[in-house]
């Protein structure tokens, strides 16, 4: 608890203690009024200051200058006999509680938020004449070589060059569990090394590391508000105004009517009526909660790996019932591997297989990787660029090359097809990747790709949280595609699509929905940046160290594991319940208080508990989003 919570939460039992002693002191006339100001005075001065300041800078209407006006009011009642101070005290009192119960709660948010900010490094270890010197991330520049000792934290990505050790990716993933590092491995900052010393080879500059975007992302999540939040910022205030000019109203037009008609204006009586009136009209439950839910839900998503962009996307997110996924990289684990070579002409499978290697050597691609380390690996020697020319890539298709003067061409069907050879068919599950050297067919080779142990999981997980329909997209072979889709249990599969026809199938999705919820589309964000963007809501998979997924998508999961998806659908879902829970309920207390209020059959006391018992209430509804949901954990520590 912060120093103002407890300086707060003193000020609370301090004025409530006063207000138990000064109901036993037998105190009348000013005196009474004297005593009856000292605990006002403790509990209320801090409002008080804040209205004056409201009016002072033209921008009164808040509920400072409502609380000001109707405590102030029920004090100049009482002094005329109408009223009790108590009444005052306590409006105040209630109201403090509520700020405090509120207060807490962002605290408590903000805490867990902040040990989210616990991965930015403070420093980076250079080595400079045989001594470690620590020096600020921003000055290290790529192709530097940092230190990282057991214990510190990685303060920029790149790639190990010595050393081995574990790391702990809790805070970037949510999971425990930590992962090995060895030289030629990929490492991202953030991480914290837990064993051996690491001697890192940075790729890329601080600011565009992981985890100054991870950071950036989520201190600027709060930015993007909802429509909720934006119909609760319009509402209070158009509302507050109306309210306090119906307050005036109902304080002077009926005693004005009644003194017109030559009967007692009763003026005591409907300037209580008033004062009660713009105690229940406080629209604190809602300015406050909605916001609070929000946040709540974000930070608390963050802790758990799941890096939602702004409240609107948790609110989008919460009405999905249609998920599309990319397949490899996403379902399936993205590792492929050489499971079988036939040839189909003179050339042996280490000849046919070093070929495909060599012509495939400058592309990324998983597959074209996959024929690189079966060629080191199998054959014994890695490829040689020099022996490679005028490679040309032919999107969605392969990859032509000249390779030791040979024309070689590698991909799939349609590319043999578009060359006028007619490959052979093979029945193995896979994807199956064609050779043809100087026009002729040479043979294939099936490359397999394994799931991901939690995709079926993952899909069960997602009908259980609501979603209705799932799809999967695919460039692979209709029958890899099948086969997959069969073993997950997925309701629609479309294959041997190329990157321009998943975004179209995406768009058609979409318009077969029409309005009616919406889909969001999870890929591994690297290859899948413009369906990601084109869909309601584009989720990223295991992002680390990936630029485009955090640029492209809408929320991004920072490990491998498709269960964040269900896991992200289920905080915004719980989210949204309390929102709507607390819109709701604010709003139809408070209306039936309003009634009650302009019609003199409400107190003081009903006003309190309108205006602050019901925002406590509200307050307390929404920090269930600080708490585990069906078992997933939010904020424990």
């Amino acid at each position: 608890m912060s120093k103002k919570l407890k300086k707060n939460l003193v000020r609370i039992l301090v004025t409530a203690a006063v207000l138990v002693i000064l109901h036993v002191i037998p105190a009348k006339g000013l005196i009474q009024f004297l005593l009856y100001l000292i605990p006002y005075a403790i509990i209320s001065y801090d409002i008080l200051r804040k209205a004056w300041k409201g009016i002072i800078n033209r921008q009164p209407l808040d509920e400072n200058l409502l609380m000001a006006i109707a405590t102030i009011g029920a004090f100049a009642l009482a002094v005329w006999g109408r009223g009790d101070y108590t009444e005052a005290i306590a409006v105040m009192l209630f109201y403090q509680v509520g700020e405090w119960f509120q207060a807490y709660a962002v605290g408590k948010s903000r805490r867990n938020i902040s040990e989210l900010m616990d991965i930015r490094p403070d420093y980076a270890n250079v080595e400079r004449d045989g001594a470690l010197v620590k020096v600020d991330p921003d000055e290290v520049e790529p192709g530097t070589v940092i230190i990282v000792q057991p214990g510190e934290k990685i303060p920029i990505d790149g790639v190990v060059v010595e050393g081995t050790s574990s790391l702990d990716c809790a805070a970037l993933t949510g999971e425990s569990l930590p992962r090995d590092a060895a030289p030629g491995m990929d490492v991202v900052s953030g991480c914290i090394n837990l064993s051996g010393l690491l001697k890192i080879r940075t790729t890329k500059d601080f600011g565009e590391s992981t985890v100054s975007k991870i950071l950036d992302l989520v201190e600027n999540a709060s930015s993007a508000k909802s429509k909720s939040e934006d119909f609760i910022t319009k509402f209070a205030r158009i509302y507050t105004p109306v309210v306090v000019g119906s307050a005036l109203l109902l304080a002077f037009v009926p005693p004005l009517v009644r003194l017109a008609m030559g009967i007692s204006p009763e003026w005591s009586d409907w300037i209580y009526r008033a004062l009660t009136f713009l105690v229940i009209s406080c629209p604190c439950a809602l300015v406050i909660s909605i916001p609070l839910t929000f946040f709540a839900g974000l930070g608390g998503a963050s802790r758990q790996g799941v890096l939602i962009k702004g409240s609107n996307y948790l609110e989008t997110l919460s009405k999905t019932d249609c998920v599309v996924f990319d397949k490899t990289g996403t379902l399936t684990q993205g590792v492929f591997e050489v499971s079988r070579i036939e040839t189909a002409g003179p050339l042996s499978e280490d000849e046919l297989l070093k070929l495909a290697a060599h012509a495939e050597c400058a592309s990324s691609h998983p597959i074209s990787l996959s024929l690189q380390k079966a060629c080191q690996e199998r054959c014994g020697c890695a490829v040689d660029r020099t022996r490679v020319s005028d490679i040309k890539e032919q999107s969605g298709h392969g990859v032509c090359a000249v390779v030791d003067g040979k024309n070689v061409s590698v991909g799939n069907e349609k590319l043999m097809r578009s060359l006028g050879i007619t490959p052979s068919a093979v029945k193995e599950t896979g994807t199956i990747v064609h050779i043809a050297v100087d026009g002729q067919y040479g043979g294939c080779i099936v490359i397999s790709d394994r799931l991901r142990d939690s995709s079926a999981e993952a899909i069960k997980a997602l009908r259980k949280s609501g979603v209705r329909r799932t799809v999967m997209l695919t460039g692979d072979a209709a029958s890899v595609a099948e086969e997959v889709a069969a073993q997950l249990k997925i309701d629609e599969v479309h294959s041997e699509l190329l990157p321009s026809g998943k975004v179209e199938m995406v768009e058609k999705l979409i318009r077969e929905r029409g309005s009616s919820g919406t889909l969001a589309f999870a890929g591994d964000g690297i290859n899948d940046a413009p369906v990601l963007t084109r869909a309601d809501v584009g989720i990223a998979m295991g992002a680390m160290g990936s630029d485009a997924a955090i640029e492209a998508a809408d929320v991004v999961l920072m490990h491998d594991d498709p269960m964040g998806i269900s896991k992200a659908i289920r905080i915004a879902r719980k989210c949204m319940r309390i929102v709507y829970e607390n819109i709701w309920f604010a709003i139809g207390i408070k209306l039936i208080c309003l009634i009650l209020g302009a019609l003199g059959m409400a107190s003081m006391w009903l006003a309190i508990f309108a205006d602050v018992g019901v925002m406590i209430l509200a307050v307390l509804n929404a920090m269930r989003a600080l708490f585990s949901t069906r078992g997933l954990t939010l904020f424990v520590h």
